[in-house]
Parts: structure tokens; C-alpha cells; sequence
């Protein structure tokens, strides 16, 4: 068994105030020389509710989630909240566990899949947070296709579903799209490196076989008949640099300009909470688009805090403290179960062996 002794909640963060947007978003692209006029193009998607995106709110309600169902549980472990890019930061909650005599600490990152923002950059900042502590971090792996992760996707694809069938609305007239964040082409087919045995050496690496495979798993779950697509969001970027296609969108007005649907089901099946992307990328842009084109929509709840969620959250530390083998571990696609991560201790990743440096 692996001794922890406390918890890590870890997550992207955001502003919380309109005095917080801009240097918010220096924090989010600190090194690429983006100016302040660049930023404020974004800053409008946090303008439009205040100031404030409800990602810290959701991690709070999470924080309280787990907390209550490790009490269930009767598992003695305190939960710390930190994240990477606003307060509170991970080197200030790092100090705060040290202080408080808990230096190994369990990462339960809010990022499903593999991929250098998902996985990379948290390792990066874990290093920074820890060097020169006593603090060692490690990390639950990536939980794409856990149990607890994709049940909330299956029954509101479900709900969805039958709401639009209420309408009047038939299945092989609504289409499904399972929306990710887009990232660009070459950091998709890099997420693959050192997993070649698992997800082939084709395009899209191990971040795209992995969103296929965890959609292919909630349409045969959900019993769905109706056509379904993996589409993007939320690009970024150079135009001149390739990203994952298509955006969703352009997927909205194909189908509706084609004639094929007349109901799309939105699932953002990329995210663990309704955060801003969720909220404007879809709820406002993706929504807008198709009603500019006559189609009814619906858009699947993220997580959250759905009791399968938080439950299989704390499935994934008793994981790693009970250090279960890997053919015990519950998963839902043939990529899974995906690899335990290198330790990060005083800043330095051990073990550097297991950790692919691409991911």
C-alpha cells in the first residue's frame, strides 16, 4: 500500500472578478508575448458574466463533494484545492500542506485525457510548486474511460434523446456530436509517443483514440441509433497553425445547409464542468449557430458533482493507495487502463522512465 497523506485537487482556474480577467489570461499565456489588446478578444467571454468564470465555484463544490464522500468511506484524507493559473496557486496550497506536516500528496487532476495541457503542463507546474520542499506529488492517471467519468455523459445522452423523441424528433434526424477542446495537429499526434501500443501509430495520437473511443462507448451504451461525430471547439492560436478539425461550428451549418438533421445533442464529453468554453463556446456560439439554422438542440451536462463522478474520483485514489494492478482497474475502452504517472518530488519527476515525455 502507498502512503498519502492528503489530497490534491488540481485544476485550471480562473478569474473571479473583472479586475482578475486580464491578468488572468497573462497567466494562461505567459511566454508567447501576447499583448493586452490580443487578450481583451477573450476577455469578453468573462466580461459577459461579470468577471467571473464558474470554474473556482464548481472546484469548491467538488473540494466538499469528495470531502463527504471520503467520510462516507471513512478514508482520513484531507482535501487541498489548487490550480495553475489563478489563486489558489499550487505552490502557495504545496507550502500550506507542508506546513500543516502533509508533504505526499495525491494529484486528482481535472483533465480526462491525454495531452501536453492535460498532463504535461500540470507536471511542469507540480515541479515548480515542489521544488526545494519536502512535498512529493503524485497523480491519479488519466480517467477518459472510467467508469465514473463517462456515466454522466451516457445518461444525458439518454435524457437528451428522449426529450427530442417527445418532440417529435426521430433518431436517425438527431445528431450527436461529442465536442473536445481542439489542440493543435502536432501536439494530437505527439500525445501518442511512447504509446504507440495502444493507440497505433495513425493521426490523432492518443488524445483523439482516446475521445473516440470513450464516444463510441456512451452512444452503444446510451442505445443510441442516431449518427453521431467527434467535433472541436475553442481553437486558438496562429491561423497558420494546423488544429484539430472540424470546429463544431462549421459541423452545425454542414448538416443543417445538407438537409441531414433536424436536432443536434450537444455532449461535452472533453470537460469534467460547465466552465467558461462550456458556457460560451457552446451554450451561447454552438446553440446560436443552430438556431440560426431552424435546428432544435440540446446540450449534455458535464460531471460536475454527479455521485458516479465523485465516486469514481475517490475509486481512483483508493486506486493508487492500494496500489491495485493494472488488470483490476475498471475502464470501458480497450486504451484503458491508462499508466500510473512518474513521481514529482523537490521538483524533479522520478522515475522519468514512466512518464512519456510528450504526454
Amino acid at each position: 500500500m502507498a502512503h498519502y497523506d492528503a489530497i490534491l485537487l488540481s485544476s485550471f482556474g480562473g478569474p473571479e472578478g473583472q479586475d482578475d480577467v486580464i491578468p488572468f489570461l497573462r497567466n494562461v499565456t505567459a511566454g508567447r508575448g501576447i499583448p493586452d489588446e490580443r487578450l481583451e478578444e477573450v476577455a469578453h467571454h468573462y466580461r459577459h458574466f461579470g468577471g467571473v468564470s464558474p470554474i473556482n465555484e464548481q472546484n469548491r463544490q467538488l473540494k466538499a463533494a469528495l470531502e463527504a464522500e471520503l467520510a462516507k468511506r471513512g478514508i482520513d484524507l484531507p482535501v487541498y484545492w489548487g490550480n495553475r493559473n489563478w489563486a489558489p496557486y499550487f505552490g502557495d496550497v504545496v507550502a500550506e500542506a507542508e506546513r500543516n506536516g502533509h508533504t505526499e500528496l495525491l494529484g486528482l487532476v481535472t483533465s480526462a485525457y491525454t495531452s501536453y495541457s492535460g498532463v504535461g503542463q500540470y507536471r511542469e507546474d507540480f515541479q515548480k510548486a515542489t521544488a526545494g520542499t519536502g512535498v512529493a506529488i503524485d497523480r491519479v492517471r488519466e480517467y477518459f474511460d472510467h467508469p465514473g467519468f463517462v456515466q454522466p455523459f451516457i445518461e444525458g445522452v439518454q435524457d437528451a434523446a428522449a426529450e427530442l423523441a417527445a418532440e417529435g424528433v426521430a433518431a436517425d434526424r438527431t445528431h450527436i456530436m461529442y465536442v473536445t477542446h481542439s489542440i493543435p495537429t502536432r501536439a494530437s499526434q505527439e500525445s501518442g509517443a511512447g504509446f504507440e501500443d495502444r493507440v497505433g501509430t495513425g493521426e490523432g495520437g492518443a488524445y483523439v483514440a482516446q475521445h473516440l473511443g470513450v464516444a463510441q462507448v456512451i452512444n452503444e451504451a446510451a442505445a443510441s441509433s442516431s449518427p453521431w461525430s467527434l467535433v472541436y471547439q475553442s481553437r486558438s492560436g496562429a491561423p497558420s497553425t494546423p488544429w484539430l478539425e472540424p470546429d463544431i461550428n462549421d459541423a452545425i451549418e454542414e448538416l443543417a445547409v445538407g438537409g441531414l438533421t433536424d436536432a443536434i445533442v450537444i455532449v461535452p464529453f472533453g470537460f469534467v464542468s460547465d466552465h467558461m468554453e462550456v458556457m460560451w463556446d457552446l451554450d451561447n456560439e454552438a446553440v446560436e449557430t443552430a438556431g440560426e439554422h431552424g435546428l432544435k438542440v440540446r446540450r449534455v451536462p458535464t460531471p460536475g458533482v454527479h455521485p458516479a463522478y465523485v465516486a469514481g474520483l475517490v475509486d481512483l485514489v483508493l486506486e493508487r493507495v492500494n496500489d491495485v494492478p493494472e488488470a483490476e482497474r475498471p475502464h470501458l475502452t480497450a486504451l484503458g487502463p491508462w499508466p500510473d504517472h512518474a513521481r514529482v518530488a523537490g521538483g524533479a519527476v522520478l522515475d522519468p522512465a514512466q512518464e512519456a515525455t510528450s504526454r
